[in-house]
This record gives C-alpha cells, structure tokens and sequence, in this order.
C-alpha cells in the first residue's frame, strides 16, 4: 500500500506529470500515423485483487478501476478509436454478496454523476453514452440517471462509449433470437408480400372450376328426353340436387389445401430468410463497426460470456497480466503497436496474393 501511495505521489507531481503528458502526445501522435481499431472492448478484471493487495476496501478497488478506465478512453478517442465497450457489470455478479453490489451500484451512479457534471472528456471528443443490457435488474434511481446520461449525450455522434451493465452475451444472443422471432411473425405489409406462384395456379383452377359449374348448371335447365336411358337419368337427378358444385375430387381438395397453407405463409416474413446478419441486427451492437479489438486483464484468459457474438476471425484478443487500476498507456501502447503490426503484414499478404493473381492472369492471356 505505502509502495503504491509513493508511486501515485511521484507520478502526480507536476514535472513528471508534465514530462508524461508531453511523452503520451507523442506516442500519441506516431500511433495516429498507422491503421487504428475502430471498436476496441476491455475486460475491466482485477479489481477485487487489486484492493486485497493494497490493503484496501473493495469498492475502493473499483474506484481506482473507473480512474483508469478515464485515462483508458482518452488514449482511445485521441488515438482514432470510434467505439469503445466495456464490461462494467456481469448478470453473475448479482450472485455477489449484497454489500458488494450495493457498493458497486451506488459507485456506477456517483461516476456516472461526474461524467455529467465534468464531461470535458465526452464533449471534447463527442462521446455518446449507451448502456447496453437488462436495463429491469437496474435500480430505479441508477436507470434514472442512466436515462438522463444518454439523453444529454444523445447528440453526439463523433464516438461511442458502450457500457455493458447488467450484460451477458447468452443474454444479448438470447433477446435478439426473440426479437427476431416477433418480427417474422407479424404480417407483410401488401406492397412487400412477395411474389407467389401458389396463389396464381390457386386463382386459375378456382376459374376453371367455376365454368365447370356453370356448364353442369347450364345443361341442368334444358329440358331432358322422357326417353332417356335409366343412368342419364341417375346422372341428371344427381346433378339436380348438386346444380352447383362439382364432383369432389380428393386430389383437388388436398391440393387446394396445399395452395391455401402456402399462400397463408406468403403472408409472413419467409423464416428461411433470416441470416447471420439479420441476427447481427438485432444486437446490443447493431450499426457499429466490427469488434477489432478484445483486452482483458488480470491474467485471466477466457471471455465470460461477454461479446461471443461479436468476436470474429478479425478480432485480435489479448489477455494480460496486470490488474485493470494499473491498465494505462504504457499497457496498452504494446498492445496497439501490435495489432498495426499485423494489420500492416495482413496489407501486404493481400498485395501479394493479388499481384501474383494478376501475373497469372497476363501469362495465361500471352
């Protein structure tokens, strides 16, 4: 505890503060010069740990986390980055004692107050507020203030801070089905229903048996010969009682049957329709640029349930081994210079990829 006050208080103290703000532009500056993630996600573990090491209470220890979670965005919106997410709160952690949650609730409302009262950092870059999760686990009094956070940001558009609280990304995956699923079930509008087949063939033999009908009604009222055989007389009488309709035909009635259920479900949205996209659709993150970027820290190295759906082949996920309260620049500078790396060496991989394409190509022409 004494060794980390001694630090803070070396770090705070005005030339080294100054020396360190004039490195930071710097590094700044040369890492704006390269490719830049433009949705980043952090892990905010360790904490809990953190505080334990020190000596310290435990909510203390979440403080401190949301201090470096501040200086964390300031690198990422200066940087380039448009979109940031973290992992504020699991659902799980609802199975927290009740003094944790509490406390860690009370401190979402007094942080999510001073990004309000002294919001330099949203307006200077701006940053809108999204909260994204079960918004009904969330005390009234916090939902208010989330509420207002979002309205009073919801004119900014420059960048995106993505808060996940309460969140699960079982949860997130899990509403987006059911939303989907209440979307393909309402009807289509009749200017978007598309075009059916069954409904033409249905429309034409309904025609076709219709002056079928009529001709049998027809022949019924002309007078018939005394002198007729017994079965054109069975054939008249039996027509008589049925001027109407038309023999039934069992194939015809199942078929029509068929015609019916298919032009019932030309009505709705087609389920075969529905893609990964319009899953993606329905997400916490729809409309925003791809994940490129996972940071976690404390050393823990697997996902817990946060952004499964978003991860894909192009995310890079790094985990690290400090706790998140030690997260800052220099942590994370390793971390960008490495993903530009890559991304530079993917550039060339497909400049190369397509140059021998084109070789190709001109030999065979020749």
């Amino acid at each position: 505890m004494q060794i980390f006050q001694i630090r803070k208080w070396i770090l705070e103290s005005p030339p080294i503060e100054w020396a360190i703000l004039q490195i930071r532009e710097l590094l700044i500056g040369a890492l704006r010069q390269g490719p830049i993630p433009q949705h980043v996600a952090f892990v905010m573990d360790g904490n809990r740990r953190f505080a334990k090491s020190h000596r310290m209470e435990t909510v203390e220890g979440h403080n401190l986390g949301f201090e470096a979670l501040a200086k964390v965005l300031e690198v990422c919106y200066k940087s380039g980055v448009k979109v940031v997410t973290v992992y504020a709160f699991s659902i799980e952690n609802f199975k927290r004692s009740k003094y944790e949650v509490d406390g860690l609730m009370d401190m979402a409302k007094v942080k999510l107050a001073q990004l309000l009262q002294h919001g330099d950092l949203l307006d200077r870059y701006g940053v809108r507020i999204r909260v994204l999760g079960q918004r009904e686990l969330i005390k009234p009094d916090l939902l208010a203030d989330i509420d207002r956070a979002a309205k009073m940001t919801s004119r900014n558009g420059d960048a995106i801070l993505n808060v996940c609280f309460p969140y699960t990304s079982h949860d997130e995956i899990t509403t987006a089905i059911r939303n989907t699923v209440v979307d393909y079930s309402k009807p289509l509008p009749v200017h978007q229903r598309p075009f059916s087949e069954s409904h033409i063939k249905h429309t034409i033999r309904s025609r076709h048996l219709s002056v079928a009908a009529s001709r049998i009604r027809d022949r019924s009222k002309s007078p018939s010969s005394r002198g007729d055989s017994d079965m054109e007389d069975s054939s008249s009488s039996s027509t008589t009682l049925h001027p109407d309709s038309p023999p039934a035909d069992p194939t015809v009635l199942e078929k029509e049957h068929e015609d019916s259920e298919e032009e019932f479900r030309s009505k709705y949205p087609d389920p075969e329709s529905i893609t990964s996209e319009i899953l993606n659709d329905h997400m916490y993150t729809a409309g925003l640029p791809p994940l490129e970027l996972l940071v976690r820290t404390s050393g823990v190295e697997r996902l817990s349930d946060f952004m499964l759906w978003q991860c894909h082949e192009a995310t890079d996920i790094v985990f690290l081994k400090c706790l998140w309260p030690e997260f800052d620049l220099w942590q994370f500078l390793p971390v960008l210079l490495e993903w530009q790396w890559r991304r530079k060496k993917d550039a060339e991989r497909e400049r190369g990829a397509l140059s021998k394409t084109r070789k190709t190509v001109k030999v065979k022409a020749a």
